[in-house]
């Protein structure tokens, strides 16, 4: 694209900011040479024609001149029109690539010029407080050894970006950041111009979309390149940073900070409705984990082969490393390493036998002896005898640069990687008991029973050592799956140690025989146990997952009636009394609102806080939070602050889905700065936890005030989403919905069944849609009504809201994410998506309903906030979110024209694969250029 329309995205910001205008404009140009090269200049005066019209009137809105530009978009040739499509996307590609690399360059430089002032948001920033609080050591260590963030990593389809698409990006990033380099000469420019023409050149002509729909194992290998790229080496350094800070601080303490921020993952383990994810996956699964771990340690063990060159010619090696060396002559028979000849670098040789042992450890045929490593702390102890002999001879450095992040990485990743969860629907769960029952004769229709006579059931089955199952007997395929899952997790334990999967998660928990039946499951093999004595042994947890507004509200009394059993008692106990439980962002706002379902959110995690403070049970919550702002999405730090400080205490969990792993981990400068504000947060939250009066105070009527503003929220997005008998017809004909689901972007269908019902559909493709028909509605409608019924036209209870947004947390996240979400979505473009409803009288009717509700909703933000404009708080983003929309625009009305056309046909029984492609496209382009899918 022309220099221009590159460098008019960055708008007129400050000077720091010229870097980033800088790269953003020398992409832009690279990218205006490609389309040259490959579709004539007339392509790039077409693209160029179509921005300045959009640019126009996103600065005046003439209808004469939007007639035309919507003239223009229709008149295009259809294969002038997928150059189109493609131009604009990968111009998003480009600059998200330049702002991401800013945002590195932009802390490195705050770093070279603040000298010794610290960044609000860093981990310094977080101990610095701590010791300016007069907070002592043991209250300091009290803190961390209280606190756990696990980040869960999810295959939910929602990253529309190829694995090669974003191995090219990589590689333009690394180049467009030597750009920074000031010892460049001319030539080496010039050679940096040609390398990214180069890059840009091969984006242009890979293909964006899959041609499949990626397997189970696809997405297990796609997670897995997080942790390969940057998370292997950054989750250490984060560790080593706070380490540091207490050491500066606190000097009088020798500081080893516990493990309290660990991944996991969903991929491979969620089976909910994805009948791909089979007993087999999960288990080729856990050996990709521990692949992965093996080869990371091997390599750390060769570089470490490199350095430790330390002869006994010179130095005094410890007798602990002599005898260790001698052991290992003696048990483990080298076939994979060849034995170092010299003899005076005994460094050398012990490293060529720890990286035979670990390549024994890749399988089981080893397993038991000492030619293997059988437990990561065998590894461990190796290396700390290793580091022990450096300091014999004084090689701290050493020890401290190539030993101990090492250690740290076998400490958190041990040989499973990082923690698979299962996940299953409950219904899959009742049906098997179901059969199972049946077949052993104790109860013929269990399914029929009631709550209370399933709970008294299955209570009993627990503490009943008999079997419930035979190998005699013939299962359904589903049963015998559903039993297979469980002998996995019993073998995968006995492998790769109890922590590989500990949790298994229960969609759609409405009862306690929901988490009962799994636990009956896990006792049939061996997961949960009561010996002679009475003592319970589990290496399981159900863990429920609370999701619809109804089960929020019975989330506090399930768990208390389990809490009530003694054998379930006690097998919370046997897991160091912690439970953990899962609250879903997703459904609960695809069911009640964005209000309510944050409202909700916030009363189950104090009314379950307390249930488990009744019965002296710590509570870790997962927060199953999606990318976007109606799926609960949020910056990580500002995510943990959002919670009420007193639920943190047992941990926290919260999902990393689609999008945002690639936003946050694809680079190793942005993942660490993520998880320094993300452990800045969890610091922050533990010590207002311990030290209340140090949170800012709300009143209590507050509460009373947030709770009849979501009970109107409620009806008023209910009335609409469930009541309106036209509803459904409306979102479906005026959004890619359908088209979506042809977007091969992840295993699992966009459906729980093979149903047209609002109840079935996910709630991912349900914000996916409105995402891409720019009205976002999930993440605000509703809102403008619920204040206005609120406050009135009384001037006393609007200055009491606008004192909620200063000074109470909750209320002001929610304003917040309001304000965000009208920004994003546009009116304008969205009545255009309407457009495509055959029914004009439903159109019409329900479209104004919308638009009223936005407007009300701005006005009342507004009145709260007392801004001029929406995000007048955040200017950085409301510049971005303005300067980006010129560009998204045109493939917003391409997008109406392409689905016009394609479901035309469709309705005569023809299709036109071409015709769906140029629509695929242009999902992948809103959602490039709005930063968000689903």
């Amino acid at each position: 694209m022309s220099d221009q329309s590159a460098s008019t995205l960055t708008g007129n910001r400050p000077q720091s900011n010229n870097l980033l205008r800088r790269d953003v404009r020398f992409l832009g140009n690279i990218l205006g040479e490609v389309l040259v090269h490959q579709g004539g200049r007339e392509l790039l005066e077409i693209v160029e024609q179509i921005r300045e019209t959009s640019k126009a009137l996103r600065a005046e809105f003439v209808p004469e001149l939007f007639e035309q530009f919507k003239g223009t978009i229709s008149s295009l040739s259809p294969e002038i029109r997928h150059q189109v499509i493609r131009a604009f996307a990968i111009y998003f590609q480009l600059v998200n690539i330049a702002e991401q690399n800013h945002r590195i360059r932009r802390k490195r430089d705050y770093e070279v010029s603040a000298g010794e002032s610290v960044q609000r948001g860093s981990i310094e920033s977080a101990v610095q407080e701590l010791k300016e609080r007069g907070i002592a050591i043991e209250d300091v260590q009290d803190i961390l050894s209280g606190i756990s963030l696990e980040l869960v990593m999810t295959a939910h389809p929602t990253e529309a970006t190829r694995r090669a698409v974003l191995d090219i990006h990589k590689r333009i990033s690394n180049d467009v950041m030597e750009l920074d380099n000031p010892t460049l000469t001319f030539r080496e420019r010039e050679k940096l111009h040609e390398k990214l023409t180069n890059e840009v050149l091969i984006l242009w002509q890979t293909d964006e979309l899959r041609d499949r729909k990626p397997t189970v194992i696809d997405e297990v290998r796609n997670g897995l390149y997080y942790f390969d790229e940057t998370l292997f080496e950054v989750l250490p350094s984060v560790y080593e940073e706070l380490e540091r800070c207490l050491g500066k601080y606190y000097p009088d303490e020798k500081w080893h900070v516990p493990d309290y921020l660990r991944f996991g993952s969903w991929i491979g383990g969620d089976r909910d409705g994805n009948p791909s994810v089979t007993a087999k996956v999960t288990w080729e699964t856990l050996t990709l984990h521990r692949q992965l771990a093996i080869r990371k340690y091997e390599e750390k063990l060769n570089g470490l082969m490199d350095v430790l060159s330390f002869s006994t010619n010179l130095v005094q090696v410890s007798d602990e490393l002599v005898e260790s060396i001698r052991l290992d002559r003696e048990h483990v028979e080298l076939k994979c390493v060849d034995l170092w000849r010299n003899t005076k670098e005994p460094y050398r040789i012990k490293l060529g036998f720890m990286l035979e042992k670990l390549a024994n450890t890749r399988g089981e045929s080893l397993k038991g002896s000492a030619m293997r490593y059988n437990h990561p702390n065998e590894l461990r102890e190796d290396l700390l005898v290793i580091d022990r002999s450096l300091r014999h001879h004084f090689a701290d450095y050493v020890a401290d640069t190539n030993v101990a992040t090492l250690v740290r990485q076998v400490e958190l990743f041990g040989f499973h990687l990082m923690a698979l969860d299962v996940r299953q629907h409950s219904q899959e769960h009742e049906n098997a008991m179901s059969e199972i029952l049946a077949k052993m004769n104790i109860v013929s229709d269990y399914a029929s029973l009631s709550e209370d006579e399933k709970s008294d059931l299955l209570h009993r089955l627990l503490n009943d050592p008999r079997p419930l199952t035979s190998s005699h007997l013939d299962y359904s395929a589903s049963t015998r799956e559903c039993l297979d899952v469980y002998h996995t997790i019993y073998r995968a334990q006995q492998e790769f140690g109890v922590n590989c999967i500990s949790s298994y998660l229960i969609s759609m928990t409405e009862a306690a025989s929901d988490m009962l039946e799994v636990m009956v499951f896990a006792k049939e093999v061996g997961l949960f146990r009561q010996e002679s004595d009475g003592t319970v042994r589990c290496t399981l947890q159900s863990v429920p997952l609370f999701e619809t507004i109804d089960d929020l509200h019975a989330a506090p009394g399930i768990m208390k009636q389990l809490f009530e059993m003694p054998i379930y008692r006690q097998a919370v106990e046997a897991r160091g009394n912690l439970h953990e439980i899962m609250l879903g962002y997703s459904d609960s706002n695809k069911d009640g609102g964005v209000v309510t379902a944050n409202w909700e959110l916030r009363v189950a995690l104090n009314d379950i806080t307390a249930a488990g403070k009744e019965y002296d049970v710590k509570l870790k919550f997962f927060h199953g939070r999606g990318g976007a702002l109606g799926r609960g999405g949020m910056p990580l730090n500002r995510s943990i602050l959002a919670q009420p400080p007193h639920t943190v205490g047992g941990g926290i969990k919260i999902t990393e889905q689609g999008e945002v792993l690639s936003s946050r981990y694809s680079m190793q400068g942005i993942a660490y700065r993520s998880l320094e504000q993300a452990t800045w947060a969890l610091i922050t939250a533990a010590r207002l936890a311990k030290y209340p009066e140090q949170a800012q105070q709300s009143e209590p009527e507050w509460d009373d005030i947030a709770r009849s503003i979501s009970e109107t929220a409620l009806t008023k997005y209910q009335d609409l989403i469930f009541r309106d008998p036209d509803f459904l017809t409306y979102f479906k004909e005026s959004t890619p919905l359908p088209e979506v689901g042809e977007l091969n972007i992840g295993s699992r269908p966009s459906k729980r069944k093979n149903s047209d019902r609002f109840e079935d559909l996910r709630a991912i493709p349900w914000v996916f849609a409105w995402t891409q028909s720019r009205y976002l509605l999930p993440a605000w409608y509703a809102a403008g009504t619920a204040l206005k019924q609120y406050a009135g036209d009384d001037k006393d209870k609007l200055k009491t809201l606008g004192t909620m947004y200063e000074k109470f947390p909750f209320f002001r996240t929610l304003i917040d994410n309001l304000q965000m979400a009208l920004a994003k979505a546009d009116l304008v473009i969205a009545k255009e998506y309407a457009d495509m409803i055959s029914d004009k009288t439903i159109r019409d009717r329900i479209f104004v309903q919308i638009e009223q509700e936005y407007k009300l909703t701005s006005e009342m933000i507004l009145a709260i906030t007392g801004q001029t404009e929406i995000l007048d708080n955040v200017p950085v983003i409301q510049e971005s979110i303005r300067l980006r929309n010129p560009y998204v625009d045109p493939l917003s009305y391409m997008q109406v024209q392409l689905l016009t056309e394609l479901r035309a046909l469709r309705a005569d029984d023809q299709d036109d694969p071409e015709l769906l492609r140029e629509v695929l496209l242009t999902i992948n382009g809103i959602a490039a250029g709005l930063r968000n899918t689903g």
